[in-house]
């Protein structure tokens, strides 16, 4: 895969998952946008801002890459902390829409303006730890809003729409001819919602491929209480 088809697909699987957001918060009525969530609970709204704060972050790690850099390290969000939630509550939703807009933007722009090897090459960043930069862009811009995307419609409804949003994830990184890595991380993805769901056969078989793809997600798999159901299911 070239520098150039990689950077097509990252942006393709980023922009997935920006698009879901924005449509969601779209089209959401007045009413449930003025509802209170709770740290168990988030709203759209604190959903779509935590997610935008961690793209935020990435662009902040791309600029750094780009001057040969080290980036700052960012804190890990306690996604059940009262005082997380109310912070990524405070701003109206018209805030996080075009903030959540012009980071995505960001973001794209950066990618696109590396060199292939600073993308490609984890020897370029060892701040990386050995992952390439294109797979921690996957991870920010698409795997991990995903998730929390998806886990906003598996809690408020309608959960079927969390399945769809991945099972488009995946359909998008088999076009696109993501790595295994990526792919994996969609895969599993789709396999937790499905668990969610009671979709345990068809969560079974989206995990088995998910690891074959990705094996690092195994430690995951092992400990995600998405994914309880399946790990006891007899099939």
């Amino acid at each position: 895969m070239t520098g150039s088809d990689l950077r097509e697909s990252v942006t393709a699987m980023v922009r997935l998952v920006a698009g879901a957001e924005e449509a969601a918060l779209l089209g959401q009525p007045a009413s449930a946008r003025a509802r209170l969530g709770s740290p168990q609970a988030w709203t759209l709204r604190a959903t779509i801002a935590h997610n935008t704060e961690f793209n935020a972050q990435q662009v902040i790690r791309l600029k750094a890459a780009a001057v040969r850099d080290t980036p700052p390290s960012f804190s890990e969000i306690e996604h059940t902390s009262a005082e997380a939630y109310q912070r990524f509550s405070e701003p109206s939703s018209e805030e996080v829409l075009t903030t959540s807009r012009s980071t995505t933007a960001e973001l794209l722009d950066r990618l696109w303006g590396l060199p292939d090897a600073d993308l490609t090459d984890p020897e370029r960043n060892p701040w990386l730890n050995g992952r390439p930069l294109w797979l921690q862009v996957v991870v920010r811009g698409f795997w991990h809003p995903g998730g929390h995307l998806g886990e906003y419609w598996l809690t408020h409804g309608p959960a079927e729409r969390a399945v769809r949003l991945h099972r488009s994830g995946v359909a998008l990184a088999e076009a696109m001819e993501l790595p295994g890595p990526a792919l994996g991380m969609a895969r599993y993805a789709l396999a937790c919602a499905q668990a969610r769901t009671g979709r345990l056969e068809d969560a079974l078989t989206e995990l088995v491929e998910a690891l074959a793809a990705n094996p690092e997600l195994s430690l995951n798999a092992a400990r995600d209480p998405d994914l309880e159901p399946v790990r006891v299911f007899p099939g």
